[in-house]
């Protein structure tokens, strides 16, 4: 998937279909010539749904097509013949979509099953025809009921990537080479910060034919929960993640004071982050000798204390290793 067609954010305008009129019609037929009300009733108008597809990965598909619009329902007819139902709209949204009306961004529901249906606008029910209205003292109503009204309303659907693994990091902290390397996702790759500008996607292939899904997430800079950088377009994509593998290059200046940075701006974005697992990755590790290497682990094992391993994407150090402790914490 390139980065152009990655769509996370979009604003949709839904309308469900009014409701069928109830009919007003009087029998009459040869030998009968006063037979009595037989009005059917409306018919209901069509829904707006969103379902669940486990086969989209974003938000493209809505990205050129932003009205939607339901059928109305058809009106009663004579015999008590109820009209047919609008029909309904289903539209289709990845896994993750949290779905929020614009007007006043009150989050309304999330989709997270394949196959989930939710109903955004619920169509319009059908008018009672006049045959519901007769009785001893009106055995002829001439009246019906109108079908109700249509609902309308523009909503914002925002995509939370789901996956097993989010990488988490400085900009240029190697987590799209990480990911060029061990899955099959082509990322976008250059040595300047923000390379990039939307999550990436790979599965990787793990042993036994197993495999688990892992997101490259732009990077987070000091002030992201505040919406500096790219702030918040990024940051709800690692609440869908089960684990969080940090990435710090072994060239950081201070690479404990790198992972306090990357965790005290997750907290501050939502503390429920600091439930999930975490695993720090040390990029670039071709570049240590044996002794800066000890003196970076008994480092972090004072200061930190999460789980760590050295890797090299480019030298391929550490990858197996590094894929037998995300499966380990995955299961």
């Amino acid at each position: 998937m390139t980065e152009g067609n990655f769509v996370d954010y979009v604003k949709i305008n839904v309308a469900s279909g009014k409701g069928g009129k109830g009919s007003t019609h009087l029998r009459r037929e040869k030998y009968i010539a006063k037979g009595g009300p037989d009005g059917g009733d409306g018919g209901r108008g069509g829904h707006i749904i969103l379902k669940g597809n486990s086969q989209f990965w974003t938000l493209y598909h809505l990205k050129f097509k932003r009205h939607f619009k339901a059928d109305s329902g058809s009106d009663g007819g004579k015999n008590r013949i109820t009209g047919s139902n609008g029909k309904d709209i289903y539209i289709d949204v990845p896994l993750g979509t949290v779905v929020k009306n614009s007007k006043d961004e009150k989050l309304l529901f999330e989709i997270t099953k394949d196959g989930e249906e939710k109903i955004i606008c619920e169509g319009g029910k059908g008018g009672r025809g006049n045959w519901h209205f007769k009785s001893s003292t009106n055995q002829t109503p001439r009246y019906a009921q109108p079908g109700i009204g249509k609902q309308e309303m523009q909503i914002t659907l925002e995509l939370k990537v789901l996956a097993d693994v989010g990488l988490v990091g400085f900009p240029n902290a190697g987590k799209s080479t990480l990911l060029s390397v061990i899955t099959d996702a082509k990322p976008k790759i250059g040595n300047y910060e923000f390379t990039t500008l939307k999550p990436n996607l790979g599965i990787v292939n793990y042993k036994d034919f197993k495999s688990f899904v892992m997101a490259d997430i732009p990077g987070i800079i000091e002030g992201a929960s505040e919406g500096k950088g790219l702030g918040h377009y990024f940051l709800r994509h690692i609440e869908r993640n089960s684990t969080l593998l940090f990435m710090i290059p072994a060239d950081s200046d201070d690479i404990v004071q790198s992972y306090n940075v990357l965790i005290n701006e997750l907290k501050k974005y939502n503390p429920e982050l600091m439930d999930k697992s975490r695993l720090i990755a040390i990029t670039k590790s071709d570049l240590l000798d044996s002794e800066l290497e000890e003196e970076i682990a008994s480092e972090i094992v004072k200061s930190i204390k999460v789980p760590f391993i050295f890797i090299s994407s480019i030298s391929n150090i550490g990858l197996g290793k590094l894929k037998d402790e995300i499966w380990k914490m995955l299961n």
